[in-house]
């Protein structure tokens, strides 16, 4: 007997069968390997249609496109438009059929299928509801179509039904992408339209300008909510205050984190989780700690980045001991340790000087199956580096190239600044020379360390033109630079040039440091010019740096002596 027989005698059990008990029927004749046709496919897919079971279609669809439900009769492009093609009216029907095909490429990740469909629907006057019009433009922000998905908004939003919703979903990937002026666009549609914005809409928006930093029109934002009757939530606040920490507004974010709770709005995880981010930053440990207390007290369940960022806080205050036992307390309530932690356990060793530890948990790493990253042998190559240990570096670099890992700008910089340690100007420079042959531009930093070198060495003249090419190349030196190459030409007796950069550096707005000032007006002094040494001094006090009594000892022998 043929397959087609087969789905024949099958639809005709079907014909006489509730849905659901003709969905068994179909399921069952499935499992023992019937090859279905168009004709049996299609009606299933009606029977089901017409008691309004979209998810059961659904499935079925989505059985189709896997290739769970196949034959040789058909490929799923052909069952498809076999199905939207014949046998259904334009009712609501086939709108259901239409909305069940357009869900099911979207749950099967594709994006232009799911478009087509859609285009189709609109195209033989078919209007759906918001949901599936919603369903399938989040799709295509998530999978980074936004201009995509604008496009979509603006063809189709006279021809399907919206809500507030879709205007949300729209307007926060504007906010993604950054676009802000056409989420502001969005809103005035919105309210043009008579919807009102909720929530979501302006915290979308208020994370949106908060992420541009635009914290002035983040606060407006937060105030309109307030005056339309809108109640802020915890996410509303914590955009806010993370908005307000970011543009280092540290005293008005923690203001409107105790506003918040005043408010009886309860602080959640993502707000614990700034709130002790910004604590750790600042060098507050043991405030963090205590909200790391208050929280679980509280419920709220902690996650890796909670613990990731008081172990850094330890970390960066060399407790690294605390840290360690942190990781193990992590472990203990099942939060496992990620890569991230790993990192900053390595890194925090590594800056005490602890390398054989850091070396330990490195093959910690790799033993508990996470894969090293360039940063991991960033931190341990800058280890080894600052200990002298060369052959240890040099072992590393070898091991991440052999992984398929090659070094960046960040790691040639630290491998430079190894070897100008050491005293190596030549290996220096040829390392530099390996970093342009891999493509790498030098940065800012990677040319501090050689100017840092030459200087060191006494060689202001290559010091000089390393610092011009860099100028050239519209790198704009940093202060650190300008500090320690005026240092360079104070050590060298040359006044006129250090006071020439200490001017460059007034007009690019950058500040010399202590060491800097000490160093050019001693040298001033000894050339007998104590009126350039006093204007100096004069500029050093304004600029807030408190000038050592030897300094004004040094001037007063200039004057005495002249």
């Amino acid at each position: 007997m043929s397959q087609t027989h087969h789905a024949l005698v099958l639809i005709q059990k079907m014909v006489k069968s509730p849905p659901l008990k003709a969905l068994s029927l179909f399921n069952s004749s499935t499992l023992q390997g019937l090859q279905h046709t168009h004709q049996s496919l299609s009606f299933i897919i009606h029977h089901l249609l017409s008691s309004k079971m979209l998810q059961h279609v659904q499935s079925l669809i989505l059985q189709i496109l896997s290739g769970r439900i196949a034959s040789p009769t058909f490929t799923s492009s052909s069952l498809l438009h076999y199905l939207t093609q014949t046998n259904l009216n334009l009712n609501s029907t086939h709108v259901h059929l239409y909305e069940a095909i357009i869900n099911a490429h979207v749950q099967s990740q594709l994006p232009e299928q799911a478009l087509f469909y859609f285009t189709q629907m609109i195209g033989k006057g078919l209007v759906s509801g918001p949901n599936t019009f919603n369903n399938l433009l989040g799709f295509l922000i998530k999978s980074n179509w936004f201009e995509k998905a604008w496009c979509f908004f603006n063809e189709t939003k006279g021809k399907v039904e919206l809500d507030v919703y879709s205007f949300g979903i729209m307007i926060k990937g504007c906010c993604e992408a950054g676009d802000l002026n056409r989420g502001f666009e969005l809103l005035v549609q919105l309210e043009g339209m008579g919807w009102s914005p909720n929530v979501v809409i302006y915290t979308t928006l208020i994370d949106g300008c908060c992420k541009n930093g635009d914290i002035e029109l983040a606060k407006k934002l937060f105030c309109k909510m307030g005056e339309l009757g809108l109640v802020a939530n915890q996410y509303t606040y914590t955009v806010l205050i993370n908005g307000f920490f970011k543009k280092g507004l540290k005293k008005d974010g923690f203001e409107l984190y105790e506003e918040m709770k005043h408010n009886g709005v309860f602080p959640n995880l993502y707000t614990y989780n700034c709130m002790i981010n910004e604590y750790c930053s600042d060098g507050r440990t043991s405030r963090a700690f205590e909200l790391f207390d208050e929280m679980r007290e509280r419920g709220v369940v902690c996650n890796v980045v909670t613990y990731n960022t008081l172990i850094g806080g330890l970390c960066r205050e060399k407790r690294v001991w605390e840290a360690e036992r942190l990781v193990d307390q992590m472990k203990s309530v099942g939060i496992s340790p990620n890569l991230v932690t790993f990192n900053m356990l390595i890194d925090g060793f590594c800056k005490v000087g602890k390398l054989d530890k850091a070396s330990s948990l490195f093959d910690q790493l790799k033993s508990v199956g996470q894969s090293p990253t360039l940063v991991t042998y960033n931190v341990l190559v800058a280890g080894f580096s600052r200990a002298g240990n060369l052959v240890q570096v040099a072992d590393l670099v070898r091991e991440m190239e052999e992984r398929g890992i090659f070094p960046s700008k960040v790691t040639y910089t630290i491998l430079i600044d190894a070897v100008v340690r050491s005293g190596d100007m030549e290996k220096a420079f040829q390392i530099y020379s390996s970093m342009e042959k891999a493509g790498l531009v030098p940065d800012v930093y990677t040319y501090g360390v050689l100017i840092h070198g030459l200087c060191m060495k006494g060689n202001m003249k290559e010091a000089s033109k390393l610092f011009k090419s860099m100028i050239e190349k519209h790198l704009e030196p940093n202060d650190v630079i300008y500090n320690t190459i005026i240092l360079g030409y104070c050590k060298e007796g040359s006044s006129y040039r250090a006071l020439r950069l200490l001017k460059e550096m007034s007009e690019n707005r950058l500040v010399p440091n202590v060491a800097t000032y000490s160093s050019t007006i001693g040298v001033l002094c000894k050339d007998g010019k104590w009126t350039e040494a006093e204007v100096l001094l004069k500029a050093m006090i304004e600029s807030g740096l408190k000038p050592s009594i030897s300094i004004y000892n040094m001037i007063s022998r200039a004057k005495n002596d002249t």
